[in-house]
């Protein structure tokens, strides 16, 4: 398995992501409440660029005027045609067989830095 510098973790805010190149691939990195997830930058529909789209929650309505909002913040919309993906499993909302592809990240911290922790994608 390669590991692939995202930057450090002081980049990587709550509620932001990064989008990298790694192994060749577009991968969005994103630290959701302190929890790091990375994700192809993919849309498996027509091959968007899907984590160049917004981050957002997942509505949902049992009836007219109410909504939903649930995975706050944790959900991918591509650009293009706006489909959704849970970032945390790569699977798309309205259809978990149809997803993007996931990968493990993980927090490093060198000794030849003090403090200084450095962020890897694995794939």
């Amino acid at each position: 398995m390669t590991r692939y510098l995202v930057g450090s973790i002081s980049e990587l805010t709550p509620g932001t992501k990064k989008i990298i190149q790694a192994g060749g691939r577009s991968v969005g990195v994103y630290n959701l409440g302190g929890e790091l997830y990375a994700i192809r930058n993919l849309c498996p529909h027509q091959s968007a660029g899907l984590c160049e789209g917004i981050t957002s929650s997942f509505v949902t309505s049992t009836g007219p005027g109410e909504f939903c909002f649930e995975h706050e913040g944790e959900i991918a919309r591509c650009p293009w045609h706006f489909w959704e993906f849970n970032i945390k499993t790569g699977q798309m909302m309205v259809d978990p067989k149809v997803r993007t592809k996931t990968y493990d990240v993980e927090v490093e911290r060198f000794d030849v830095s003090v403090d200084e922790q450095q962020v890897f994608v694995h794939m």
